[in-house]
């Protein structure tokens, strides 16, 4: 039996597809949400509309520190591992949930795939890095979405015999729902025209969790919606920093998070994304759509060599000269290898053959 687990929206995306693979072949599984994640507009809106069966366990683990949502995952998760005894766990992606799912999964001697592996900013002051990098080394399985991912494991002397690049389970997501998501016009709703207007994510804690940071940043988005509108759908948390520093930027429309169908046809026809997102990167450039990514480092530097993504930085400066740059390049025209919507198909069948017959 193979143990699917998801955590946060980013999460639910990559896990989808694979989810769904799974369940096509018959194959026994039982899907766990860790509830890192867990309110209608973070959780529930995604579940209903990437098609996910409601999780065989929720964990309901909330919010809190890094080390609160680490622990409280390990602790619930632990006597699931335990009643079910699962032949394989598999994680995706870089949040507390993968760690500590994997961290606990390996402690009992249970193997571990981990969706997205071998993934680098070099950054050991981001959360996500010691996730990545923690998450890769108890893993039995590594599925290497980039070639980059190959050559940084290879690096950190982990076994090829683990390493398995099977494409992007984000952009099978992305290929199944772009026509419904184009078929809604995200953009009407804004009273907004296709192409014409810049779509605008946050939540990295350094760029959203110090007034002077957040300012810099607005003071940006600031400057670009005196050219053309600026759509913020802002985290809770980036909310309540705006609310409490008496941050309200001028021209720009903030507006309650997205369901996944509306924010990837409004991202589909913007004419800029600006974000800190790393699965946004990936699907910008799927799309072809200019990416400015606000930070100092990308762990998906295949974005930046496709043509698509412009590393900013942090300053308005930064931010500015980086949209200057993406709006004077045409949007290419080639995606990224094994990026064609076949992903989870590739894993499945590099988990079928290891585990063998059932």
């Amino acid at each position: 039996m193979i143990l699917t687990v998801v955590g946060a929206r980013p999460n639910f995306v990559k896990m989808a597809p694979i989810i769904s693979e799974i369940n096509r072949r018959g194959m026994p599984q039982i899907f766990v949400h860790t509830g890192q994640h867990y309110d209608e507009k973070m959780s529930a809106v995604f579940f209903d509309e990437l098609k996910m069966p409601r999780p065989d366990v929720y964990l309901g683990v909330g919010s809190g520190s890094h080390a609160q949502q680490t622990a409280r995952v390990m602790t619930a998760f632990e006597p699931v591992l335990i009643d079910h005894d699962p032949k394989l766990v598999v994680v995706a992606g870089d949040v507390n949930s993968t760690l500590a799912c994997a961290l606990t999964a390996s402690k009992l001697h249970i193997p571990v795939a981990h969706v997205e592996a071998g993934l680098r900013s070099f950054d050991r002051t981001m959360p996500e890095e010691i996730n990545r990098v923690l998450t890769d080394h108890l893993a039995e399985l590594l599925f290497i979405t980039e070639p980059s991912g190959r050559e940084n494991l290879r690096k950190e002397g982990i076994d090829p015999a683990k390493m398995h690049f099977v494409g992007n389970t984000m952009i099978d997501s992305l290929e199944s729902f772009l026509p419904r998501a184009l078929e809604r016009q995200p953009w009407q709703t804004f009273g907004l025209h296709p192409d014409e207007y810049a779509l605008v994510t946050l939540h990295r804690p350094a760029n959203v969790d110090t007034p002077d940071a957040l300012a810099e940043i607005l003071s940006a988005l600031e400057e670009l919606a005196r050219w053309q509108p600026v759509l913020f759908p802002a985290h809770p948390r980036t909310v309540a920093r705006l609310q409490a520093w008496g941050l309200q930027p001028r021209g720009v429309r903030v507006i309650e998070p997205l369901g996944y169908l509306d924010f990837l046809g409004l991202m589909a026809r913007a004419r800029l994304v600006l974000t800190d997102s790393g699965g946004i990167q990936e699907e910008t450039t799927a799309l072809g759509v200019p990416c400015v990514t606000v930070r100092e480092n990308t762990e998906r530097p295949v974005t930046i060599e496709a043509g698509t993504n412009q590393l900013a930085g942090t300053s308005r400066g930064g931010i500015l000269a980086a949209a200057a740059r993406a709006g004077a390049k045409p949007a290419p025209t080639t995606r990224p290898e094994l990026w064609d919507g076949r992903a989870a198909p590739r894993l499945v069948d590099v988990i079928e053959g290891w585990i063998g017959p059932r």
